[in-house]
């Protein structure tokens, strides 16, 4: 049980202010900070703080002492390598839009790369590793996202809202066939339109959603995403992909899960993000970055509907008894069918007190968000969480229980792999 120096990310996108007062840094940071790593990925992996001061990377330990560190379930089912990492992301302005392979899309789109002997860490490499890439965001803060497709009727009703000479001729696409093939057809047409064509409809669209927010219309809010996202990327066809897409907004709490082929686009807000160990994205505009249209369509998936909000499962205990234990009330679960990770928050309103149990099977890393807290072993060993740090649980350990420091609101997010 020991205390993790971790990664900060250092994207445009990200925010000045919100890493550094989480750490106790000063504000605004020189640069913007975009993402807190926590975990043993190959490119940034968290460093373990020893009882001496010393430091050792997590991803050395782990590759060390597999089994150690994972338990035998983990390590034989990961081939020894942590599945998940836990970060805070902090976005000040908009993502990518992208989504993320399946396992077998990966690890066919990896060995193919591998045979083309293209590098590994090549801006035109889609897969520089094998495995799916799952995620799970869970909001600090008011959170603001683009993610799946919307159900093909209501964004008929957005179309016709905001409809222009030049957007009626590619919205018939969606019209003729109201489903996942209808919307299929729309989207690829549009991601590749040559860019004469592209530079002719944006402007039109972009004047549309002005006047359709200046009335005050029914979709104000999904016209005024595409607003920022026109000023900001005012030549990319990204811009018309995000209208098919579920305009979200998700209270501190909320979370959404974006399985395989999940279009989506991180807009703005503070969250925790649990995914998948791994670098495989595919994207779709909206960014300078390297676009692969074919291999996009190969991994989106074209479902459609309202994208599902969940605010965690509350409780731990299973039959009978569930609920009935004090802890349940502050524990919340988000469950998912990824295989590599499992998200779970711990919370104490102010004034609340009282220890939680928490599971010893496999590895996790816990991370306080808001208050401190004290977690202590079964073994009797104890280490504080300030807000901002986080402590890494190797399978090895015995079984922690966590409570408040205080009297103060207390929150506390636990990462562990789903398998094990």
């Amino acid at each position: 049980m020991e205390l993790l120096r971790n990664a900060v990310r250092p994207y445009a996108w990200g925010s000045r202010t919100t890493i550094p007062e989480l750490l106790g840094r000063p504000v605004p940071a020189p640069h913007p900070e975009a993402e807190l790593w926590m975990g043993a990925h190959p490119g940034d992996p968290s460093h373990v703080i020893g009882p001496d001061g010393t430091e050792r990377s997590l991803l050395e330990l782990v590759e060390a002492d597999p089994v150690g560190q994972l338990g035998t379930t983990c390590a034989e089912r990961w081939g020894g390598r942590l599945p998940f990492l836990l970060k805070i992301l902090a976005a000040e302005e908009p993502l990518s839009m992208q989504a993320h392979p399946s396992a077998a899309q990966a690890a066919e789109g990896y060995a193919r790369e591998e045979s083309a002997g293209i590098p590994r860490d090549a801006s035109n490499r889609n897969y520089p590793d094998p495995t799916a890439k799952p995620e799970l965001v869970c909001a600090l803060t008011e959170f603001h996202a683009l993610a799946g497709f919307r159900d093909p009727e209501r964004t008929m009703s957005l179309l016709k809202a905001i409809e222009t000479p030049g957007l009626a001729k590619y919205a018939v696409l969606l019209e003729a066939q109201p489903d996942p093939a209808g919307l299929r057809a729309l989207f690829t047409t549009w991601i590749t339109l040559p860019q004469a064509a592209l530079d002719e409809l944006l402007p039109e669209v972009l004047d549309s959603c002005v006047k359709h927010v200046q009335g005050r219309g029914e979709f104000d809010v999904e016209c005024r995403t595409i607003l920022e996202l026109g000023e900001a990327h005012p030549r990319d066809a990204g811009v018309l992909a995000a209208l098919l897409l579920n305009r979200l907004t998700l209270s501190a709490g909320e979370a959404i899960y974006l399985p395989a082929g999940n279009l989506h686009l991180y807009l703005h807000g503070t969250a925790v993000e649990i995914l998948a160990n791994s670098d495989n994205i595919l994207r779709c505009g909206l960014t300078p970055k390297h676009v692969d249209v074919p291999e996009l369509l190969r991994v989106v998936d074209f479902a459609c509907g309202e994208m599902p909000v969940q605010s965690g499962e509350r409780g731990s205990a299973d039959g009978p008894s569930a609920g009935k234990n004090p802890a349940d009330r502050r524990l919340s679960v988000y469950r998912t069918d990824a295989p590599e990770f499992e998200l779970s928050r711990i919370e104490w309103e102010a004034g609340d007190g009282g220890e939680v149990a928490v599971h010893d099977v496999g590895p996790q890393i816990l991370l306080c968000t808001a208050g401190g807290l004290q977690v202590t072993a079964d073994d009797g060993e104890q280490v504080e969480l300030r807000r901002g740090q986080s402590v890494w649980l190797p399978a090895a350990d015995p079984a922690v229980r966590v409570r408040p420091l205080s009297a103060e609101r207390t929150q506390v997010f636990r990462a562990t792999a789903g398998t094990c």
